[in-house]
C-alpha cells in the first residue's frame, strides 16, 4: 500500500501526525520524541519529505514534512489518510497581520480562508469556509494556556503567493478579521472535513508561530525573526501540539 510520494506502508504512521512544512523542523520534532531522534524511525525520505514515527510520553506519534503550499500539503494529506493517519496538526510559521499579533506569538486557527488554487479545485470553485476540528482546536488552546502561553485564536488566510505585490493586501484582510497569513491550512481542513463527511474519524487543526508581522509600512521579510529566535519560539508550539494531539 506504499504511496507515490510517501514511501511507507499501512501502520508506519501513528494516528497522530504533526505536519511542518520544513524537513529540518520535522527532524527537530522527532528529536523531541521519547529517546530523541535515535529512538525514532525514519518512515519516509523520498524527495526529501522526511517522516518519522516514535512515541511521546509513551504514546505513538509521527511527524511528516508537508512542503510549502497547498498543492504539496494536499498530496501529503491524501496519502497520510490512505496510510491510516487520523489526527493531523499543521505546525508551522505565519505572518501576523491582526491587531496585537507580534513575532513569536502563537496563533491557533479556527478557520482558513481559501485564497489558494488547490482548495478551489477540491470544491469545484464553490464558496466554502474550511474550518478546523473544534475538539482538537480547543485542546491546542488549553494546552497552550497550560504552558503559560495565551494564543491568538481565530481565522487565518491561506494564500498561494508569498511575496504578494498588492499594496492593499494586508489592510484588506486585516479589516476582515484575519489574524495571519500562511500557505497550507485551508487544503488540510478541506480534506479532513471531506474524510469526516465520508464517515472517517479524521480531525485536523493548525497551530502557528508568528515569524514576522506585515503592515502597510513594512515589506515582507523586514521583520522576520532570526533563525535561532524562531527555533526557540517554535519549540513551544511543537510541545503544545504534541500534548494536545494526544489528548483527542
Amino acid at each position: 500500500m506504499s504511496q507515490i510520494h510517501l514511501r511507507a506502508e499501512l501502520g508506519d504512521y501513528a494516528p497522530l501526525v504533526l505536519l511542518p512544512g520544513d524537513p529540518n523542523r520535522a527532524r527537530r520534532i522527532a528529536e523531541l520524541f521519547d529517546g530523541g531522534l535515535q529512538a525514532s524511525r525514519l518512515v519516509n525520505e523520498h524527495r526529501g519529505m522526511l517522516g518519522y514515527t516514535g512515541t511521546y510520553q509513551g504514546q505513538p506519534v509521527s511527524v511528516q514534512t508537508s512542503g510549502m503550499g497547498t498543492p504539496s500539503i494536499s498530496i501529503v494529506t491524501e496519502e497520510l489518510l490512505n496510510l491510516g493517519a487520523r489526527r493531523l496538526v499543521r505546525v508551522g510559521t505565519t505572518g501576523g497581520i491582526g491587531p496585537g499579533v507580534r513575532a513569536t506569538d502563537i496563533v491557533v486557527a479556527t478557520s482558513a480562508t481559501p485564497a489558494d488554487g488547490a482548495t478551489r479545485t477540491y470544491v469545484d470553485g464553490d464558496p466554502i469556509a474550511p474550518v478546523a476540528d473544534f475538539e482538537l482546536t480547543r485542546a491546542l488552546v488549553d494546552a497552550a494556556r497550560a504552558q503559560g502561553v495565551d494564543p491568538h485564536v481565530g481565522p487565518i488566510l491561506t494564500a498561494d503567493v508569498f511575496y504578494n505585490p498588492d499594496p492593499d493586501y494586508v489592510p484588506k484582510w486585516r479589516s476582515r478579521g484575519i489574524l495571519s497569513v500562511e500557505m497550507e491550512a485551508a487544503a488540510l481542513f478541506t480534506l479532513a472535513s471531506r474524510a469526516y463527511a465520508a464517515g472517517q474519524d479524521v480531525r485536523a487543526a493548525c497551530i502557528l508561530t508568528v515569524s514576522d508581522t506585515m503592515s502597510e509600512e513594512e515589506d515582507i521579510g523586514e521583520t522576520y525573526l532570526p533563525l535561532d529566535a524562531l527555533e526557540q519560539a517554535t519549540d513551544v508550539m511543537i510541545k503544545v501540539a504534541l500534548e494536545a494531539g494526544l489528548s483527542v
